[in-house]
């Protein structure tokens, strides 16, 4: 019952009603990432383009979206990662959301989100001076 009212009344949560009602009526579902958000195509824009939306697993963040999808997502890419033969090469690295805000964010030794005290200077930095 709670994540069905949580989809009434948040967008950013999963899609609202309106969105999956929208999805069911013209969306065909062109694949799903590795984060469990699923990617749609539907009708024509005025442009000429088909549209496509993605909806997310969890919480709404564009970030959460990999480089693959992204391409497809604005067009930049005709085909869509599901078919194609796509080899990760060795110095790319995996890719994970934008954590800023959320418990997961970086937090360095000082911060004042964090217990930890900051490390002391080393003493190999000479500041400059004026007329030195």
């Amino acid at each position: 019952m709670l994540k069905f009212l949580t989809n009434i009344f948040t967008w950013w949560n999963g899609a609202t009603l309106n969105t999956r009602f929208f999805t069911w009526r013209n969306g065909t579902k062109v694949g799903e990432d590795q984060f469990g958000n699923v990617y749609y195509e539907g009708t024509k824009d005025s442009e000429g383009r088909t549209r496509r939306w993605v909806i997310y697993n969890g919480y709404a963040e564009a970030s959460a979206i990999p480089p693959g999808w992204h391409g497809w997502m604005h067009h930049r890419v005709d085909t869509p990662p599901t078919k194609e033969n796509y080899v990760r090469r060795d110095w790319e690295k995996e890719h994970h959301a934008n954590l800023t805000g959320t418990p997961g964010a970086y937090r360095p030794d000082g911060s004042i989100l964090t217990a930890a005290s900051r490390p002391k200077v080393t003493g190999d930095y000479d500041a400059w001076t004026p007329g030195s």
